[in-house]
């Protein structure tokens, strides 16, 4: 019973925190757009209804090209007219908040079963914040779309509507908003739902025809002159447009070769796609059944913008993969794709450049066509292949309180995932770098500041050091090659040999990397610091970029990608120093860990004499590097971990009669496997990663002995 009770407590909680962040992330939506100018938000909508608007004056509704809806959306909004000219911000932006709402507590109602009670308890906020982040419901609150209320109709006629009429006419409706909707009609037929299918294209075919008639002009324009809306809207080769159309534009193709091709392409697709969303509605998974349906929408549409990307968030729900340790994969890759831009997903390599430019409908592609999402007669499907666990050695330093809050994998994890994650990671740092700016004047009173410790302290040797560099041709070319060549490469060949060969010390390594980075960020934010050579008046010579005019901050290309005062603490000192540790630690041979001494000595004498950092900024990247270590220390225990049962086995196996293997500690267990639940979704937040998973309710006992060991 106090198990129980621990168990409500924490999961009401995690409850209560995780609504808290989808209010904060809606507030924070909400304010976004109504703090803009009016002539800078709901661009779109202005377009439509604003004073000036297609909908406000006599015409067609697509004479000045703004207006890419159907004729039924523009006899739907132009009541709305006179209301939205005095109302046209709040009104809107309030009423999008509820649909989001909407959509997420139905995502929340639908998941595929069996669902475990964390599961429906922790749904509901997590599908709204993934929704509230996304580039879709993000454009459409900015723009002023109405594609959020087609998704909507089709989760309520699917999930809600009482019988297959009412159901019928939701979907018809959404079809009759957007017409690629129409192709959940044959979802609906094949899956035995045939009057819900019949009374979706009645209600489509009715609602058609009474634009028709309202409005035979523009029905004429839009149906026939435009091809079902297929040639509205500016730049259908542009990035926006990802369907499968624009992506043959942008590859170079026109003309009646590019329409044969997308038209073979997306009769493929949609064959395709809706074999697969027919067997997992008839699996009991509705819900990725409507996911799979919306993304062969979104390859198949003549033209695809970024507020109609909805359906691929909706994909999350699948499960993939037969270990835990693989859950996580797809549900990353997707929020991902749709949630940041694709520049921040991948190097811009001009090799790279066409999955950069339709990252989104790869995404939608893979969920219609390609993905092996489990069915729920699997037995992996609720109880995967769990992730082993390891016990740290106890503590050191007993006084330290230790604060368990991952536990220690022993198996490599998903390379994918981790090269996504790093790649992410990356451009994140990057843009706060890039961000975290400051003044030019306050960054150079900081180096005046440091300058000055120095002098204090007798360690201002950069001034001696630069111009004795510039002295020696070859020391120069050296250390500018050193500069620019090691600092990248080299922690990153340690990190994937580690991967490779030790994966246990490499979780533990890229997580002493990650915090470190972090620290240094704050750093940057708080304390902008000019590099001795961006000094004016203090004679340091920019062995590495040669730039002569100082009055001017933003020279050269460097300017442009990356901040010229984030030199406090240093990074390139930093991660040198921890590839130093790292190899010290746990290089085999001692001429391994003599190169992984002298790496870090190298680049403070390069950092030092290239003028790019001051003595002091490299004591600050070591101590952010040890900080880095000991916040992993702190977080999962010591490095070494306790010997795993089966080797301790062996070692006694091998030992002599004579010397005997004392039995292993119990205490000290080596191989905790995975809990598992069997109704997680995958995507699933609040579960830390996806080979971290919570035990079973009925399990609590078995959730102690997973934790790593506390001080000794």
């Amino acid at each position: 019973m106090r198990g129980s009770a621990t168990t409500d407590t924490r999961m009401g909680a995690a409850r209560a925190a995780l609504w808290l962040v989808a209010a904060v992330l809606a507030i924070r939506q909400a304010a976004a757009v109504l703090r803009l100018p009016p002539g800078e938000r709901f661009l779109d909508l202005e377009t439509w209804i604003g004073d000036d608007g297609v909908l406000s004056v006599k015409g067609s509704l697509y004479d000045s090209g703004g207006f890419t809806g159907t004729p039924f959306a523009g006899l739907v909004l132009k009541p709305l007219t006179r209301s939205a000219e005095q109302a046209l911000g709040v009104g809107w932006t309030f009423g999008t908040l509820l649909l989001v709402v909407g959509i997420g507590l139905v995502v929340a109602r639908a998941l595929p079963g069996p669902v475990s009670r964390r599961s429906s308890l922790l749904a509901a906020p997590v599908a709204i914040s993934l929704l509230m982040i996304s580039l879709p419901v993000r454009n459409s609150f900015h723009l002023g779309q109405t594609s959020i209320i087609p998704v909507l109709l089709v989760l309520l006629g699917c999930f809600l509507a009482r019988g297959e009429r009412a159901s019928g006419v939701l979907i018809g409706i959404g079809a009759a908003l957007q017409p690629t909707v129409l192709l959940f009609a044959p979802l609906l037929w094949l899956t035995g739902r045939r009057r819900a299918a019949v009374a979706s294209a009645a209600t489509f075919a009715a609602a058609s025809a009474l634009a028709w008639a309202a409005m035979p002009g523009d029905s004429l324009t839009y149906w026939v002159n435009h091809v079902a809306g297929a040639g509205l809207g500016s730049h259908p080769d542009g990035l926006a447009n990802q369907s499968l159309h624009g992506a043959l534009l942008r590859f170079g193709l026109s003309g009646p070769l590019e329409i044969a091709l997308y038209l073979a392409l997306a009769a493929v697709v949609a064959w395709l796609g809706l074999r697969r969303a027919v067997r997992y509605a008839q699996d009991g998974q509705l819900l990725l059944a409507v996911a799979v349906t919306g993304c062969v929408a979104v390859a198949i549409s003549p033209t695809t913008w970024q507020h109609q990307l909805l359906w691929v968030l909706l994909a999350v729900v699948g499960r993939v993969g037969k270990r835990w340790s693989d859950r996580m994969l797809w549900p990353v890759l997707t929020v991902l794709a749709v949630t940041l831009p694709s520049k921040m997903l991948l190097p811009n390599l001009a090799v790279l450049q066409p999955v950069r430019d339709n990252a989104v409908l790869i995404a939608a592609l893979a969920a219609a066509c390609a993905v092996p999402f489990l069915s729920r007669t699997s037995p992996h499907f609720a109880r995967p292949i769990p992730t082993e666990y390891v016990k740290p050695l106890p503590s050191r330093w007993s006084r330290v309180p230790l604060l368990p809050f991952w536990r220690r994998v022993v198996s490599r994890p998903n390379l994918l995932l981790e090269l996504i994650v790093i790649r992410v990671g990356y451009s994140i740092y990057s843009q706060i770098r890039l961000a975290a700016t400051g003044s030019v004047d306050a960054a150079r009173e900081h180096g005046r500041q440091i300058n000055s410790i120095e002098q204090a302290l007798g360690i201002d040797i950069e001034h001696w050091f630069n111009h004795a560099v510039v002295k020696v041709e070859w020391l120069e070319g050296f250390f500018n090659f050193y500069y620019t060549s090691f600092h990248f490469p080299v922690p990153l060949i340690i990190l994937a040999l580690l991967y490779i060969r030790r994966p246990a010390d490499y979780r533990w390594a890229r997580s002493a990397l990650a915090f470190a980075t972090l620290l240094a960020l704050v750093g940057f934010w708080l304390y902008p610091l000019s590099p001795p050579r961006l000094m004016p008046g203090m004679g340091f010579i920019d062995t590495v970029h040669r730039t002569e005019d100082l009055a001017n901050p933003e020279f050269g290309a460097m300017t442009a990608v990356t901040n010229q005062y984030a030199a406090m603490p240093s990074l390139h000192f930093g991660w040198s120093l921890w590839c130093g540790v790292v190899v010290v630690l746990l290089a085999p041979k001692m001429w391994m860990k003599a190169l992984g001494l002298i790496h870090p000595l190298i680049t403070i004498c390069v950092i030092v004499g290239t003028a790019n950092h001051w003595i002091l900024d490299a004591v600050g990247g070591a101590l952010v590097v040890g900080a880095g270590f000991g916040l992993t220390y702190l977080l999962s225990g010591r490095r070494a971990l306790a010997p795993l049962a089966g080797e301790a086995a062996s070692a006694a196996d091998r030992a002599p009669e004579s010397d005997p293997v004392p039995a292993p500690d119990p205490a000290a267990a080596a191989v905790v496997p995975a809990a598992r639940e069997p109704g997680e979704i995958s995507g699933e937040a609040g579960q830390g990663s996806g080979e971290s998973q919570g035990p079973r309710e009925p399990q609590e006992p078995q959730e102690k002995t997973a934790l790593p060991a506390g001080p000794s």
